[in-house]
C-alpha cells in the first residue's frame, strides 16, 4: 500500500506536467528563432556579425529596416510578389471550390477517379525540370503567367481536398430548395455554396499564400533573376551578389519586413482557420 501511494502522486504529477513540457517545447521551437530574427534585425553591423540570442546593446531597428528596403529593392520585389501570389490564390480558390463542389455532389466512378488524380498532388511533388521544360515549350518561362500557372497547379490539390470535405458537410437540402425556386447551378454555387465556404477558403488562402510568398526554389527556375524577381528571390539575389556580405542585420531586417504581410493576413483570418481545417479534414 505504501508503494502504491508513493507512485500515485508521481504519476499524477507526470500527467499534469506533460502538457506543460509540450507547451514549453513549442514556445522554445517558435520563440527562439523568432527572437533571434528580431534581435539581429535591430542590432548594428558590428553586433550582428555573429548572430546570437543576446539583446542588442544599441537598438537601430528603424535604420536597418530603411537600409534593407532601399538597398534590397524591396518595393519592386513586393510588387512582383503581389502580381504572382494574388492571382495564384484567386485561381486556386475559384477552381478548387468549383471542382470540389462537383466531387462532393457526384458519386460516379469517373468523378471518384478524377478526385483521386486531383488530390494526388498532395503526395507527388512536381518535378522542376519537367515544369521548366513545359513552360519553355509554351513560351511561359521567365514570365509571371508561367509562375502563376505553376503555383496554381501545385496548390490546387490542397484546396480541393479541404473544400471537398467541407462541402460534404453542407446539407444538400439547401441546394434542392434553390433548384425548386428555379436557380441555375451557377447561381446556386455563387449565392449559396461560396458564402458557406468562408472558413475553409480562409484556411486555403493562408496555406497557399504562406507557401507561395516564401517560395524561392520554383521562382528561381521559372522566373530567374531580373525585374520580375519576387521578394525571396530578390533577397537571394542581393545576398549572393555580396551586397549583404556579413550584413546579417540587413538580412534579418529584410526577412522581418517580408514576413509582415503574411502576419497581417493571418491575424485577419485566424478566427476561420481552425474551423476550416477541422471541417475540411474531419467531416
Amino acid at each position: 500500500m505504501a508503494l502504491r501511494s508513493g507512485r500515485a502522486p508521481a504519476s499524477a504529477a507526470w500527467r499534469v506536467g506533460r502538457p506543460l513540457i509540450v507547451v514549453l517545447l513549442a514556445v522554445a521551437a517558435i520563440g527562439v528563432p523568432l527572437w533571434l530574427t528580431l534581435a539581429t534585425s535591430a542590432k548594428p553591423q558590428a553586433e550582428a556579425v555573429r548572430p546570437n540570442l543576446s539583446a542588442p546593446r544599441h537598438w537601430q531597428a528603424a535604420h536597418n529596416y530603411h537600409d534593407a528596403m532601399s538597398q534590397g529593392d524591396m518595393l519592386r520585389g513586393f510588387a512582383n510578389s503581389l502580381l504572382v501570389v494574388l492571382p495564384s490564390v484567386l485561381l486556386v480558390l475559384i477552381l478548387g471550390a468549383a471542382a470540389a463542389w462537383v466531387f462532393a455532389r457526384r458519386s460516379s466512378w469517373l468523378v471518384t477517379a478524377a478526385y483521386a488524380v486531383c488530390i494526388s498532388g498532395l503526395l507527388l511533388p512536381p518535378s522542376v525540370i519537367t515544369v521548366v521544360m513545359e513552360l519553355r515549350q509554351l513560351g511561359l518561362a521567365g514570365t509571371r503567367p508561367g509562375m502563376i500557372a505553376v503555383y496554381t497547379g501545385m496548390y490546387l490539390s490542397t484546396s480541393v481536398f479541404f473544400i471537398t470535405g467541407f462541402i460534404r458537410a453542407i446539407p444538400l437540402e439547401l441546394e434542392e430548395a434553390a433548384r425548386m425556386d428555379g436557380a441555375s447551378p451557377l447561381r446556386i454555387f455563387v449565392r449559396i455554396i461560396l458564402p458557406l465556404l468562408r472558413p475553409v477558403l480562409a484556411t486555403a488562402t493562408i496555406m497557399v499564400m504562406l507557401y507561395a510568398w516564401s517560395d524561392i526554389f520554383y521562382a528561381f527556375f521559372v522566373l530567374g533573376s531580373g525585374d520580375r524577381a519576387t521578394l525571396p528571390l530578390n533577397l537571394f539575389k542581393v545576398a549572393s551578389a555580396q551586397l549583404y556580405l556579413n550584413n546579417w542585420h540587413l538580412v534579418f531586417a529584410y526577412v522581418v519586413i517580408m514576413s509582415l504581410p503574411m502576419v497581417a493576413v493571418f491575424l485577419v483570418a485566424q478566427r476561420k482557420i481552425v474551423a476550416g481545417i477541422t471541417s475540411g479534414a474531419v467531416k
